[in-house]
């Protein structure tokens, strides 16, 4: 149902399939690829399911540099596809510069605030879910260890880890938190060997549940994770399927459905700052076969009250991003 273009050559040129109509939408997918099996892969399935449902198509492009951002969505402004959504924050400059020469273009970013008139801006409150996926880390170790392993060490990354220490110790307040980056550039979303590495790092240090929250550097967690014998928590897609009895669950980033509204509403659709959150099913935790085993009917009920907190506002969970603090992990 997809229409494929791909960046050819040194120069990096886009070239178009045939085929696409114009006022058709289109999609760029951050480094890493749309086959991450989290984030990318996640936008790539919201679009998918647009396109069945539809019996549309749309556009997509893998970017293999930051350099080819603006280029990606200028060719596409120029072609006529309404919307252009991009998945993933590091757009934000690059759009910035090119959403106003396109004023009759839809433009959708996500994890990125774009101030313009044409621009949807989705952003999640990853806190919330990673909140959850904490408390249920931490009532699952026997260790009283839990550890996170982020990609590029960004705001965004340490909002991931910041609720999550929160949840870890709302769970146990004994609970001892482990944290590490993986790095501080692009090449941090796609790196599973230091994924692993850090993986045994942290199970050095006692660790018995991870969380990993690194694009395709988290496939790295999550394998050793399985092969040392203990249990992961996987992100943005639901991951728990990857290694069945051995995630814990996932901390579930619907970017699906950010972009499946987004190419549903079309050309001229609503824009301004568009939040996802545990209140309407931005985030959440997986619950599937793969991990029936290990989240007890009495874990499920008791996370589930603490998700109706947070929606109450009985429980405040704390933005990093709001302050750059975290009451409960030290960066």
């Amino acid at each position: 149902m997809t229409v494929m273009t791909k960046f050819l050559g040194a120069a990096a040129t886009l070239a178009l399939s045939a085929g696409v109509a114009a006022a058709d939408p289109a999609i760029i997918f951050d480094l890493g690829g749309k086959f991450d099996k989290s984030f990318n892969e996640a936008a790539f399935n919201g679009a998918t399911r647009w396109a069945e449902e539809s019996g549309s198509k749309f556009a997509e492009v893998e970017l293999q540099s930051d350099a080819q951002r603006e280029q990606a969505l200028r060719r596409f402004a120029d072609r006529g596809f309404n919307p252009i959504v991009m998945a993933g924050f590091a757009f934000g400059n690059a759009l910035g510069e090119v959403a106003g020469d396109y004023p009759d273009t839809s433009f959708v970013i996500i994890d990125m605030v774009v101030d313009a008139p044409n621009v949807r801006s989705v952003v999640f409150n990853e806190h919330e879910g990673s909140y959850l996926v904490g408390y249920m880390a931490a009532k699952a170790s026997k260790s009283n260890t839990v550890g996170f392993i982020g990609g590029m060490d960004i705001p965004l990354i340490r909002k991931f880890a910041c609720g999550y220490a929160q949840g870890a110790k709302a769970a146990n307040p004994d609970a001892t938190v482990i944290s590490n980056m993986t790095g501080t550039t692009g090449a941090a979303w796609n790196d599973p060997v230091k994924g692993g590495e850090l993986t045994r790092a942290q199970i050095s240090q006692g660790a018995d549940v991870v969380y990993a929250a690194a694009g395709g550097t988290g496939l790295g967690v999550l394998q050793t994770a399985a092969d040392e014998g203990i249990l992961s928590i996987g992100v943005d897609s639901n991951q728990n399927h990857l290694h069945p009895g051995k995630v814990l669950t996932s901390m579930m980033k619907r970017v699906d459905n950010a972009v499946y509204n987004a190419m549903t509403d079309g050309p001229g659709l609503e824009t301004g700052f568009n939040v996802m959150g545990l209140a309407n099913e931005g985030v959440g935790y997986s619950l599937d076969d793969n991990n029936a085993s290990l989240v007890s009917d009495a874990l499920k009920t008791e996370v589930d009250a603490v998700a109706a907190q947070i929606i109450s506002g009985d429980v405040a969970v704390h933005d990093y991003m709001s302050d750059e603090s975290c009451p409960a992990l030290t960066f």
